[in-house]
This record gives C-alpha cells, sequence and structure tokens, in this order.
C-alpha cells in the first residue's frame, strides 16, 4: 500500500467488497452500467476506484430512484447506486460494521450478521404468550426521513476514521436522479436500496430509540427490525404511556409517529378475558392474531399466533400471476418444478416457519394455476378440469417432492374440487 496516500483503505478489502456486490447482483445505476460492464475492465476499475478512495477525490454519483410497489399498496422509492458506488459503499460497510455491531441492541435484528427476521418472529410470538399487551410502531417515512446531522453525530460516536465519516456524509448529499433525469438534492434521509443504508438506519436507531428504552424502559421487552418495532407491556395503561413518551422521543430526533399505523394491540387468547378495538397486528410480513391451535394432548384452544399476513399472500399470488404458468404449454411438469421451486421453496421456508396452513389457500392457487396447464397442454383434459384435477393429485402422490408446496402439504386436491 502507497504511503503517500491520505487514507490508509486496503486494495484486498476492496476486492472483497467488489465479490459481495458482484454475489449481490443488483440493477444499473445513473450510468446504465451492469456488473458485466464493469467486469469487462474489473483491473483497472477496481484500481481506479482505490485511488481515488484512498485519495480522498472519490465523489459519488446521483442515485437512480425507482417506485416499486408495496404489498400493503403504494409505492416504495428506491434508491439504485452505480455499480462502482455500490462497492465503495461496501468497502466502507466492510471497515464500519465491526465497529458498531458489537454496540448494537440484542433485539435488534435487521440487516444484522447472525440476526433474522425468523428470530425476530419466534422472540415476538413467545413474548406475545407473556405480556398482554403490544405497542405496534410505526414511523413515517423513515428512511427519507433520517437527519443528517444527528446520523453523522452517531457516526464519529462510534468511529473516529475521517474518511469512513468523510464518505457517508458525501453519499448522504448525493442527489437523487429521477426517471425522467431530473435532479433532486436531498437535505435529509437515505435512500432504500444502497448498501450502506440499512447499517446506518441501524445506527440511528440504536442512539434514537433502543439505547434510550434501556436507559429510561428497562422492564419493556421489544423486538426491532430496521424501523419496525414492537413492544411487549403488562396492562394497556402502560402501553398508551410509553406511545406518548417514545412519540415524543422521536420528534427530538425529527422523526414522526404514524398517527393511524401505530396502535396498542390487546393479545387475546383463550385466557385473556375481553376485548379490545385492535386484536392483530402485522409483523415482517405475519399477522399476528388470536387463532385456533391444538394442543400435546390434542385439545382445542386459541392461542395468539403468526401466520403468513393478507398483504404478503396478496404479493405472492401476484408474483404467480406474473409467472402466466398456465399458458407454458411447451413445458412439461418436470421443467415448471425447476424452474419456479426456488422462489416456492422461499416462500414455503419463510411464510411457513409459524402456522404453515396459513399458506394453503395460496398455494391452493398455484394447484388451480398447475390444473388449468395441464387442461390446455393435453388434449384429454381439454374441457375436463376434474380430470386434470385427478391426473395432478395422483402426480402428486407419486412424487410429492416434485413441488416444494406440496412437500408441506399444500396438495392438489382440494384445488380441483
Amino acid at each position: 500500500m502507497s504511503q503517500a496516500k491520505p487514507f490508509e483503505i486496503s486494495r484486498q478489502v476492496v476486492w472483497e467488497a467488489y465479490k459481495r456486490v458482484r454475489a449481490n447482483r443488483g440493477a444499473s445505476g445513473v450510468d446504465e452500467e451492469s456488473i458485466q460492464d464493469f467486469e469487462a475492465n474489473l483491473e483497472d476499475n477496481l484500481y481506479k476506484l482505490w485511488n481515488r478512495m484512498s485519495s480522498g477525490s472519490y465523489f459519488p454519483p446521483a442515485v437512480r430512484r425507482v417506485e416499486i410497489p408495496k404489498a400493503s399498496g403504494g409505492i416504495r422509492p428506491l434508491g439504485i447506486p452505480t455499480v462502482t458506488d455500490r462497492i465503495a459503499q461496501m468497502v466502507v460497510k466492510i471497515y464500519l460494521e465491526p465497529k458498531v455491531e458489537p454496540c448494537f441492541h440484542k433485539d435488534s435484528y435487521g440487516y444484522r450478521p447472525m440476526k433474522s427476521a425468523i428470530e425476530a418472529l419466534g422472540v415476538t410470538r413467545e413474548r406475545c404468550w407473556r405480556y398482554d399487551w403490544v405497542l405496534d410502531l410505526d414511523i413515517v417515512g423513515f428512511f427519507d426521513n433520517l437527519n443528517h446531522e444527528l446520523l453523522m453525530r452517531a457516526v464519529r460516536k462510534q468511529t473516529d476514521c475521517k474518511w469512513i465519516a468523510l464518505y457517508i456524509e458525501r453519499w448522504l448529499k448525493a442527489p437523487v436522479q429521477l426517471e425522467d433525469g431530473t435532479l433532486i438534492n436531498r437535505e435529509r434521509g437515505t435512500p432504500q436500496g444502497g448498501v450502506i443504508s440499512p447499517l446506518l438506519a441501524n445506527l440511528f436507531l440504536h442512539y434514537a430509540l433502543d439505547k434510550w428504552m434501556t436507559r429510561c424502559y428497562p422492564e419493556i421487552a421489544f423486538e426491532r427490525y430496521a424501523d419496525d418495532a414492537v413492544f411487549h407491556c403488562v396492562t394497556e395503561r402502560e402501553a398508551k404511556a410509553l406511545k406518548m413518551a417514545v412519540g415524543k422521543r422521536l420528534a427530538e430526533c425529527r422523526l414522526e409517529l404514524h398517527p393511524e399505523k401505530t396502535k396498542i394491540v390487546y393479545c387475546k387468547d383463550d385466557r385473556r378475558r375481553g376485548s379490545y378495538s385492535d386484536e392483530k397486528f402485522d409483523f415482517l410480513g405475519y399477522t399476528f392474531r388470536p387463532r385456533g391451535a391444538v394442543d400435546r394432548s390434542g385439545k382445542l384452544f386459541v392461542g395468539f399466533n403468526p401466520a403468513v399476513s393478507d398483504d404478503a399472500a396478496k404479493s405472492m399470488r401476484r408474483t404467480m400471476r406474473k409467472w402466466k404458468l398456465h399458458r407454458r404449454a411447451d413445458k412439461e411438469l418436470l421443467d415448471l418444478s425447476r424452474m419456479y421451486n426456488p422462489v416456492i421453496r422461499g416462500w414455503v421456508n419463510y411464510y411457513g416457519k409459524y402456522y404453515k396452513t396459513g399458506l394453503y389457500p395460496t398455494f391452493y392457487h398455484l394447484n388451480r394455476t398447475l390444473i388449468k396447464w395441464a387442461m390446455r397442454k393435453y388434449k384429454r383434459f381439454r374441457n375436463h378440469q376434474r380430470r386434470a384435477a385427478y391426473w395432478l393429485v395422483e402426480k402428486a402422490k407419486r412424487d410429492p417432492q416434485l413441488f416444494a408446496h406440496w412437500q408441506m402439504g399444500a396438495k392438489p386436491l382440494a384445488a380441483g374440487r
């Protein structure tokens, strides 16, 4: 490494950053350069990036904004940096993450090594059995409203590395380019989609919320996944007081609680009498609410449990419709399983972790589409839905491993009735 450079950045770290960005893939930024384009002159491009970052002369380009639909409706603005900028952000993340990670709260689960959404859901589920009340928190436009001054104060608390702070500040100020080419300067927020954004979000909320909760309300358990958080309270009164206090705290940090989406929920089950206006909440694609269940002795009871949310199920069905699977008469059933099983298996592994029967209606929709495919592909099934359904049932009996949702019990039989 050249000692003439003002900042000591390892070339090996730049190489490692490139490998991680390549593994994550991703779309091109404002320069329309893809990973493949970048790799056409890989060694020279990586050297230029290292040289500019080490000398302090790296300035990030604008971030390309695209709008993607939310599962719950509306749109989510996503910021897509260039390939070079994603690598630069990954370099900073590789250096910064080991410094901040040991300081984070044990119940902060979002975008952290060795932490997961499934783990957060499991902890939430157990605590809903122990505590009667939940404060379901929602922050208005969190990523779009992060205060730059407060965020940089948090960064400098965690590291005295000048070049890390320098580049983070430049990324925060980098303009956004809309689809029509218009550039918008940013005075607050960090774009969702940036490599460094989740780490910065966690760092901000570590000081704005997690440490504050530990200091002021150490007796109240909570789970946070990025800007989604759930707090567990013993009484409704405690939940109402906490809601007011959290709202005040976030206002001090230039953030705002969503007045409609932030709510107090009663975790109703067989042991808890009475009723309340809100007895369910959504968290990480699951809906927690009273549900029928069977105990170890086979007795039916009502428990407060999670299952796939309506929004997540709608999103899955929307994806299935985009496949136009029933029109793929040129493919065999085995071809279809190979094409779509990776996605289906991902849904099963995540949304089938708790109360997997909640997925059955969604996968029956997929089975019905497979029946339509069979009717289109085979002449003997034209205008004979029941025959096609029974044929698919026999296929599932002979080869239940063929589709991932068949393996979890969502067989075609019900779809053909």
